[in-house]
């Protein structure tokens, strides 16, 4: 069987584990949870093949379908969703994507979730000494095409050290930098999703880029590779 495309059974797969999110159905249907989980895989091992075309791509991540409930007001043994991430090579390299397979919520995400401490620092230093470039780059039409616009969770004033009149300040006080994708079931399930996929994905480089070469060097433009 082809791995280039979602199949319709993991969808119902997925929405029969939603009306049924306990173990005893799990356990009941676990050789069916497994084959669908290796379909997936393949499609992302297929998608993976497709990046390092024109990406280097470190490592496939597929994350576990079982919840960690411990600190979660959510009780609910297992995610009702499949996802994986691919990781660019590092340190030369930064940014990651992640693919996201639900029924009535599929969707990619492309950027910096979580950035260390000194990594937002460096980020925010460069927007506010010059932000044309990185404006550039968002404001073109095939990104805004494909994102529509960068997203991610943000501090409510300037951050410490920061004037907050400053023409960047709105690119200064985030906290991630993330550009996301939805997709209908019907995308998902069409035989060119891997293709709709690769091509958003292409369409990240230059934001992808941009980030890699500030954060590999210093304020002056020297490498802290070397």
């Amino acid at each position: 069987m082809s791995n280039t495309h979602i199949s319709k059974s993991t969808y119902n797969f997925l929405n029969e584990l939603k009306k049924n999110n306990n173990r005893e159905w799990f356990n009941e249907h676990k050789k069916e949870f497994k084959a669908e989980e290796k379909k997936v895989k393949g499609f992302y091992q297929e998608l993976m093949i497709k990046m390092r075309m024109h990406d280097e791509i470190d490592d496939l991540k597929m994350f576990r379908i079982y919840r960690d409930v411990r600190f979660s007001a959510n009780k609910q043994p297992y995610k009702e969703h499949l996802s994986g991430s691919f990781s660019r090579v590092k340190p030369r390299l930064r940014g990651g994507y992640y693919l996201h397979i639900e029924p009535g919520n599929t969707f990619l995400a492309c950027g910096f979730w979580a950035p260390e401490k000194e990594d937002l620092q460096r980020i925010r230093k460069e927007f506010e000494l010059d932000n044309q470039e990185i404006r550039e780059i968002l404001n073109e039409d095939s990104f805004k095409k494909q994102f529509g616009s960068i997203e991610g969770e943000e501090l409510k004033t300037a951050p410490r050290g920061f004037d907050k009149e400053h023409p960047a300040i709105d690119l200064i006080r985030k906290k991630q930098y993330i550009v996301i994708k939805k997709f209908t079931d019907n995308d998902a399930l069409d035989v060119n999703f891997i293709d709709k996929i690769d091509e958003a994905f292409k369409t990240v480089r230059p934001f992808f880029d941009y980030m890699s070469d500030v954060l590999t060097t210093d304020l002056n433009g020297v490498s802290l590779l070397d």
